[in-house]
């Protein structure tokens, strides 16, 4: 054995550093985003250069909810508890962008793939005008109506007169998600994940330095509280959104917005909103149900509304990544479909929920084992605690399952087949998860942890449903 390592060890040594190299290498081309083509050669190296910026942008994004949370959570329970209830509401604003979103990202991914990247412009800046009236709308809706939104969402009288302010301030401000997810979705259906990775670098990290700066009144800043919070917020999603509009216009990415380009194209944006309706249905039926739990956890107080949002905090972050693998994946879809490859698309989906799987996994144990330190991060209120910790230990129970059922899902509408996971979304959501949280909630008296169990059952179904209707193929014929 000692003559094999003496042998051999100069092979061994040199093999490695190539790997490691290569791997570097690789991780390079991903941040630097230069212009990969997807359609051909490793579907493994295809995943990796889609996930890698992905993956980074979600890092970010959870990383901002958590230091969001954390610094909130410093202002009392009932500070935490608005901002657990305020998104709760916004997830039907992202419910709209992401409909909108998922749409785009199908058209410009099976226009990049047929190599034709006018179409892909021109159905870019349907999308931007689309969504320039539907935030006009919602953000006059919003302004009047924030006090009367998390009244009905539960909130106690000492929550509302608290809280509103931070409400009011964030969901008014609102179009700067908004545009975030869309116009990082028009990024990724052509393949340009890096320039959607920095975007939310940048606006996060201008979020968290502002946040306790503007929360606690640090060095020349006002002291405004949970209020300060949202405008932090405000401010660093709006600097992103001029990034992303930076790069559309520069003329250096593959989607190149012209003067040309600013005119309403009928066709375009009738298939546009017929897709993205469905996929709006989708997310709406998804995150309405969300309504319903964040309802019902309510019914407990404001110590279990405000554990249930650190732990969410908590979840969204291990989570993000791995949508992150799940919109590699779209992109990946809609670009061998353009190509006339479904053969190589499917095989690219399957690939990425193993990968995923693993990711998964791995957080699930993690959490497991540690959930009582991670939670102790946030809060010293042993009430509030106890219910972070439940929350976070039951719902990862069922990651194995999720990896499987957010990466189909997203296959699906990297197709343009928003309507499979709409009506998977409703059997899961409305007629598994809602019932059975209110009936393990209150009537078998398991309180929260009942919520929590139905939540990860539902979530385990979905992911069943979606393996079995991919296996059909059927999303191998849509058109858009």
């Amino acid at each position: 054995m000692d003559q094999f390592f003496r042998d051999y060890s100069p092979y061994i040594c040199r093999a490695m550093r190539n790997r490691i190299h290569s791997f570097f290498t690789l991780f390079g081309q991903a941040i630097r985003g230069t212009v990969h083509e997807f359609t051909s050669g490793s579907i493994d190296r295809a995943i990796f250069l889609l996930s890698v910026p992905m993956v980074l942008e979600m890092l970010m994004e959870g990383l901002f909810a958590l230091v969001d949370i954390f610094f909130v959570a410093k202002l009392g329970k009932e500070a935490a508890a608005t901002i657990g209830l305020t998104e709760v509401i916004m997830t039907q604003m992202i419910a709209l962008a992401l409909g909108l979103s998922m749409a785009i990202t199908a058209m410009v991914a099976r226009r990049i793939g047929e190599k034709d990247e006018e179409g892909a412009c021109v159905a870019a800046m349907q999308a931007i005008m689309i969504g320039v009236v539907v935030c006009a709308v919602i953000a006059v809706i919003f302004f009047f109506t924030a006090d009367d939104l998390l009244r009905l969402m539960g909130g106690s009288p000492e929550l509302v007169s608290i809280g509103s302010g931070y409400t009011r301030i964030l969901l008014t401000g609102s179009s700067t998600l908004f545009f975030l997810f869309l116009l990082n979705a028009i990024f990724r259906g052509a393949g340009d994940a890096a320039v959607a990775m920095r975007t939310l670098w940048l606006a996060n990290g201008i979020n968290i330095i502002l946040d306790p700066m503007l929360i606690f009144g640090i060095g020349p800043f006002p002291e405004l509280g949970i209020e300060g919070a949202a405008i932090a917020t405000t401010i660093g999603r709006g600097i992103g959104v001029s990034y992303q509009v930076y790069h559309l216009v520069n003329g250096k990415n593959r989607i190149h917005l012209r003067r040309h380009h600013f005119k309403w194209v009928g066709n375009i944006v009738l298939r546009l909103i017929k897709v993205s309706s469905t996929g709006v249905l989708q997310y709406i039926i998804a995150t309405a149900s969300w309504l319903f739990i964040a309802r019902i956890i309510a019914l407990f107080g404001d110590a279990a509304v405000a554990g249930y949002s650190i732990g969410i905090r908590i979840i969204i972050f291990s989570i993000l990544p791995a949508w992150g693998m799940a919109s590699a994946a779209s992109t990946l879809v809609g670009q061998n479909l353009g190509a006339g490859k479904p053969d190589r698309a499917e095989k690219s989906v399957w690939r990425s929920a193993f990968f995923n799987m693993i990711f998964l996994t791995g957080i699930s144990v993690v959490f497991i084992f540690s959930a009582p330190f991670l939670i102790s991060l946030f809060t010293n209120e042993p009430d509030v605690v106890q219910q972070g910790i439940l929350c976070l230990r039951v719902i990862c129970l069922g990651y194995i399952f999720y990896a499987y059922g957010m990466v189909i899902g997203q296959a699906f509408n990297g197709a343009g087949d928003t309507v499979t996971p709409t009506l998977i979304n409703f059997v899961a959501f409305w007629l598994v998860q809602i019932p059975l949280s209110y009936l393990l909630a209150r009537q078998f008296g398991w309180g929260t942890e009942g919520v929590y169990w139905a939540i990860a059952i539902s979530e385990s179904l979905l992911a069943l449903i979606a393996v079995v209707v991919f296996r059909r193929g059927k999303w191998k014929t849509v058109t858009i």
